[in-house]
């Protein structure tokens, strides 16, 4: 549960502050109940263009404001005016008109035959679903500094057609997709595990031996080879970025670079109880496409690596954000570097 304030702004102009009310989904960037809330009240639509303020941690709970706008002006009670100082890191979709932009331009794509409805905004995306006559799918937005979606999942799908959702557009840091059947699998089983770990092997594999013609970077932490070849890496491939289908989501930290450094993040987010499946399975899994190889000591020299990885991810988050959203990551890199430094103990 959050506690939520909306300051309700109308063409970027603050027109009043609603009263708290309270929304069940803990989380601050799922916009969703909230803006269901503000659409009964204002009777107009709306959508969060950015977190204000956050009274919690662990980017959940506690007391948060976000400004809103209101497509069309409504009657709010008098209050002491709000300003909303510019920030120059201020991405697209969290300044006036933003939101509305996105949708325009997945209008140009598809025709819904629903509102839209915002699902998700934060410093790292903002995300729509969009209910057309053959289904839904979702339009989204990225900051510039990830990787482009749609390149990598063309890569990805050029080997492994099922493993990544269709792209009906994208254009720049926008991106439509398909939506993917199943649930996210935050809590794998083993036969989950023993379905995906191979199959992402398998396109690493495939996509090895070459640097793709997408841009992509390889960021400052390495791995011996131990035999294995750089490749693709997703970045970010913990099973809440899997579906129970069978579909990978959310490309952005995508990047080239040892494939242990994806297992040893797989590793560390199943926990004692799944991590010794995963080594196994990784490992039997890159034998078969290497025999010569030494997985198990890439895994070994990738688990501390992983964590060195974490940090710079999170700060270069940091370093691309506007003040008031930072309070998403900050902390993060002491504590991935703290981890990191747990292995050599």
């Amino acid at each position: 549960m959050r506690t939520v304030v909306a300051l309700v702004t109308v063409g970027g102009r603050h027109v009043g502050t609603l009263p708290e009310f309270t929304v069940a989904s803990p989380w601050w960037n799922d916009v969703e109940p909230v803006t269901a809330h503000l659409d009964r009240v204002l009777g107009v639509p709306t959508s969060v263009l950015r977190l204000v303020s956050a009274r919690g941690s662990g980017m959940r709970g506690g007391t948060v404001s976000y400004q809103v706008e209101a497509s069309e002006p409504v009657a709010l009670s008098t209050v002491d005016p709000v300003e909303f100082p510019d920030d120059l890191l201020r991405m697209p979709w969290a300044r006036p008109g933003g939101p509305a932009a996105l949708v325009e331009w997945a209008d140009g794509h598809v025709r819904r035959v629903e509102p839209a409805v915002q699902v998700k905004t934060w410093n790292l995306s903002c995300l729509y679903r969009l209910r057309t006559r053959a289904g839904v799918v979702w339009a989204k937005e990225v900051p510039p500094f990830p990787a482009p979606e749609g390149p990598v999942i063309e890569l990805v799908r050029s080997v492994d057609p099922s493993l990544v959702p269709g792209v009906p557009a994208a254009e720049g840091r926008r991106i439509l997709l398909e939506d993917v059947p199943g649930t996210d699998c935050w809590s794998p089983s083993a036969e989950m595990i023993e379905h995906m770990v191979p199959r992402w092997v398998a396109v690493q594999h495939a996509l090895a031996g070459f640097f793709p013609p997408v841009r992509l970077r390889r960021r400052g932490v390495t791995v011996p080879s131990f035999g294995l070849p750089d490749s693709l890496l997703h970045g970010d491939f913990h099973p809440g970025n899997w579906r129970s289908s069978g579909v990978v989501l959310d490309w952005g930290e995508a990047h080239w670079g040892h494939p242990a450094l994806d297992a040893a993040k797989l590793v560390d987010f199943v926990g004692p109880d799944l991590g010794p499946l995963v080594e196994r399975v990784w490992c039997e899994a890159w034998l078969r496409h290497c025999p010569d190889s030494d997985p198990w000591s890439a895994l070994r020299q990738g688990r501390p690596a992983a964590h060195l990885l974490g940090a710079e991810v999170y700060q270069e988050f940091l370093d691309n954000i506007e003040e008031s959203e930072r309070v998403y990551h900050r902390g993060d890199p002491e504590e991935q570097l703290a981890l990191a430094q747990s292995f050599a103990v």
